[in-house]
């Protein structure tokens, strides 16, 4: 049975940003949503112009009314035209602000799923914890999301204040100068609350993204939690956090409301004192009511420290966030290159000096090794011993820290992946599947392959049987399907032998299947897989048995490669298998 390859529809994959740090993902997203950025600074440039300029049109106003001038009417006119569009533009605001923080926080959440997936499936793995990057691309990636949004309005806001300044300083310069007066109290207030909110913001993310570490760990193994009686015992593993998570929320809270305090005392503060020195300045006839009105209001808007320190809080909480964002980013992507694999190529796998570490321990120490194209060669060893990692490195789900590997002479990190991707299969010892039905988790893969395909396959795997049985047969909704172990493996092997290319690569896969299935899917890859050359995880006698060779894997290195009659005649070969011990699939 060989599938007729169909090429993979191309991958809209999201534009990483160019550098890996929170700078580089903040530009980046600014970069992303560039016209809506724009769009929104207008919209609140122009709501601050009408902020500005109500003040001005109310005291006009005021000393119309007061001295029964004409031009009331196009003043109250003005008045009315000025505060509509405050509030047209403020509309426009919220809702050009939602719209593009929501498409910038998708945008950095594609970016970062983009780039996990890029990863060998070590990698992540090694530096985060599955919970924590849950938390970077759903939490962070909001958080960041939201960093161009309060950029626009954050600039756009300073003209209010400037404004403010620039029409009291028009008003009357006296004024200005009390004003002026209480600025570098404004500045200590603002820098204060910067360098001390950013550490906090930043320690109380990570707790945040630890708890949710435990909690997916509690939930992945809440059945042996269950058995145990153990739940209040994890309940209270999961929450321990919260104690440092509430005091780096204190912390976060004691500074802002620092700030907020301050901005309460010292805006009143100053705008009194403008008021004072303007009910001087009216009184010696210096100004008019209506210039006293307008002074007010410019006074408060030119200290409005409230919305900046508000608007600070936003971008360090995203600072902190696009931090974490960048962490995951800056893990190094595989290298791929294009030189095509020989078009009649056997299969012939070859592993020169292979080293690979793992937590600063070596897994694979040197190995050299050849697999003859068109063989089936078995990798045995006690657990721990190297064997899934070797699996790995054969078909590049990995790189080796030192050496090469090469399929049908080509080095694998020359290979171009989605070639790369059609001629090696894989079959894992618990594997995942995605597909709505159960048919399309079997063509799940580079190409599609044909109904009858998936079904010769599933034969093939031993899982044609059982797939019959289910209502809808192939078609039944995979979340619905009740799998054994057994039946999740055979349709694993199902998967890999509908996208069998001339390497494949069984790590444990028959593990879960009983002696009689495991005979029939030995004989199927013989008899009904495309043929290649099969490289197999094997914990067995007789998987080992039928192989054509058998390579000994013992602390990271290769011991001995033969036929398997031959290697049993060594007592620690056999003793091999007499270890109860199961490879976990992490050695």
């Amino acid at each position: 049975m060989a599938p007729t390859p169909r090429p993979a529809p191309p991958r809209n994959a999201a534009q990483l940003p160019p550098l890996a740090d929170a700078s580089g993902v903040l530009a980046g997203a600014a970069r992303h949503s560039a016209s809506r950025v724009f769009a929104l600074f207008l919209f609140s440039a122009a709501s601050a112009a009408a902020a500005v300029a109500l003040p001005a049109a109310l005291g006009r106003t005021l000393d119309l009314l007061l001295e029964d001038a004409a031009g009331v009417e196009r003043a109250l006119v003005l008045c009315a035209v000025l505060v509509a569009a405050e509030v047209l533009f403020d509309a426009l605001e919220a809702l050009v602000g939602g719209a593009t923080s929501a498409r910038t926080t998708a945008w950095l959440r594609r970016c970062g799923a983009d780039h996990l997936l890029s990863l060998a499936p070590h990698r992540a793995a090694d530096r985060f914890t599955p919970g924590d990057l849950v938390t970077r691309l759903t939490g962070n990636a909001a958080e960041a999301g939201t960093a161009p949004t309060t950029a626009a309005i954050g600039l756009a806001s300073v003209l209010v204040p400037v404004g403010g300044l620039i029409c009291l300083a028009l008003i009357d310069l006296w004024l200005v100068v009390v004003f002026l007066a209480g600025i570098p109290l404004l500045a200590l207030l603002l820098r204060g609350f910067a360098r001390g909110s950013s550490h906090s913001v930043s320690q109380y993310q990570r707790v945040q993204a630890d708890i949710a570490g435990r909690l997916l760990e509690a939930l992945g193994g809440a059945r042996t939690v269950a058995a145990a009686g153990t739940a209040e015992r994890e309940l209270a593993r999961v929450l321990a956090p919260l104690s440092e998570l509430s005091a780096q929320g204190r912390r976060m809270w004691q500074v802002y409301g620092r700030a907020s305090v301050g901005s309460g005392i010292l805006v009143p503060l100053l705008t009194t004192m403008v008021l004072a020195v303007g009910g001087v300045r009216l009184a010696g006839g210096s100004l008019s009511v209506g210039d006293l009105l307008a002074a007010s209001r410019y006074a408060a808007l030119a200290a409005g420290l409230g919305a900046v320190v508000g608007q600070l809080n936003s971008l360090l909480r995203s600072r902190a966030a696009a931090r974490r964002i960048a962490d995951m980013l800056a893990l190094p992507a595989v290298r791929h290159g294009g030189r095509p694999l020989p078009a009649d190529g056997p299969g012939r796998v070859e592993l020169r000096s292979v080293t690979v570490s793992r937590g600063g321990a070596p897994v694979l120490r040197g190995v050299d090794l050849v697999v003859p194209g068109g063989t089936t060669m078995a990798v045995v060893g006690r657990s721990g011993a190297g064997k899934s990692t070797l699996a790995a490195i054969a078909g590049r789900l990995a790189d080796p820290d030192d050496g090469v590997v090469l399929l049908d002479g080509v080095p694998l990190t020359e290979a171009d992946p989605s070639e790369l991707r059609r001629e090696v299969g894989y079959a894992f010892e618990r594997p995942v599947l995605f597909g709505e039905t159960v048919g399309a988790a079997i063509g799940f893969g580079q190409y599609e392959p044909t109904a009858g395909e998936i079904g010769a396959s599933a034969r093939a795997a031993g899982a044609d049987t059982f797939v019959r049985l289910l209502p809808g047969g192939y078609a039944a909704p995979l979340t619905d399907a009740p799998l054994s172990g057994g039946e999740l493996q055979r349709l694993g092997l199902a998967r890999a032998f509908a996208h069998a290319g001339r390497l494949l690569i069984l790590d444990d896969a028959t593990s879960s299947l009983d002696s009689i299935t495991e005979l029939h899917v030995g004989r199927a890859l013989v008899h009904d897989v495309r043929t290649g050359t099969r490289l197999l995880i094997a914990h067995r006698v007789s998987s080992a048995a039928r192989a054509d060779l058998v390579a000994w894997v013992e602390d990271g290195r290769v011991r001995a490669v033969g036929p398997h009659a031959s290697l049993w005649e060594e007592p620690d070969y056999r003793a091999v298998f007499a270890d109860t011990v199961r490879d976990t699939g992490g050695s």
